[in-house]
């Protein structure tokens, strides 16, 4: 006997209620896909600006390397002429903020051996480097020549800088806005688009690299060494996401 079936008002409204969501569910994934293609329409962008600025501190790497037969030796030696050197930038007037110990080692110092021979201790190395931050350029050269007066053989560097380099990246910042939006200009208009809204801004690095002088204390006489502080440039850069219309 052949099976039938019978569809009862609830069944037929169940059927609707069915039909109604996968209408519901097309149309979700219609306008999610619609919404995913105008969220894709979109130009990421980088730009760079910069600025140039005169340092307003210096920093200055100097100490004392001393050798002797013994460690003790070379120690004492070197902590003797170290004394010297922090005396007398206390006399120039250098704050304790602005001094600190930036290097000390003591090492072996070993003899080449010949052939068939082992190498052998033949004295000891003490370094002490004090890293001396200067607030007035114009002061340089007169504690360049007052630190090789006083005892300190060994000069790394100088490095020009800026202390507070935030408020005058402003203008660094603001050039790398305009310079990603310039680009982006061009790109669209090649394209045959039109720009929508910026929608990100992320910014990279920032900053400066210090002006490094180095020379070397032996070379020095003694008067006061001339040195030219220049500019520093601070630059920084940007990535824009920004719409299509």
């Amino acid at each position: 006997m052949p099976h039938s079936t019978v569809k009862t008002p609830a069944t037929r409204t169940g059927q609707w209620v069915a039909i109604g969501i996968g209408v519901l569910v097309a149309l979700g994934l219609f306008a999610g896909n619609a919404k995913a293609e105008e969220i894709q329409r979109t130009i990421t962008i980088t730009g760079q600006g910069q600025v140039s600025v005169k340092p307003d501190i210096a920093v200055v790497d100097s100490g004392v390397v001393t050798q002797a037969k013994t460690a003790a030796e070379a120690l004492a030696a070197n902590t003797e002429a170290m004394q010297s050197v922090f005396a007398a930038l206390k006399e120039l007037g250098i704050e304790d903020r602005d001094m600190r110990t930036s290097q000390f080692s003591v090492n072996a110092m070993h003899t080449r051996p010949e052939r068939g021979e082992t190498s052998r201790i033949s004295g000891y190395l003490v370094s002490n480097l004090v890293s001396v931050t200067l607030r007035d350029l114009d002061r340089v050269g007169e504690v360049l020549d007052r630190l090789v007066s006083n005892g300190s053989n060994e000069l790394r560097g100088i490095r020009f800088q800026v202390e507070k380099p935030g408020p005058l990246m402003d203008g660094a910042r603001e050039d790398a806005v305009k310079d990603a939006l310039r680009k982006a200009k061009i790109y669209v208009a090649a394209a045959g688009v039109a720009l929508g809204p910026v929608l990100t801004i992320n910014e990279h690095g920032g900053g400066g690299r210090p002006q490094p002088v180095f020379a070397r204390a032996m070379a020095m006489e003694a008067a006061d060494v001339p040195i030219a502080a220049g500019e520093q440039t601070l630059s920084t850069s940007v990535t824009l996401v920004i719409g299509l219309e």
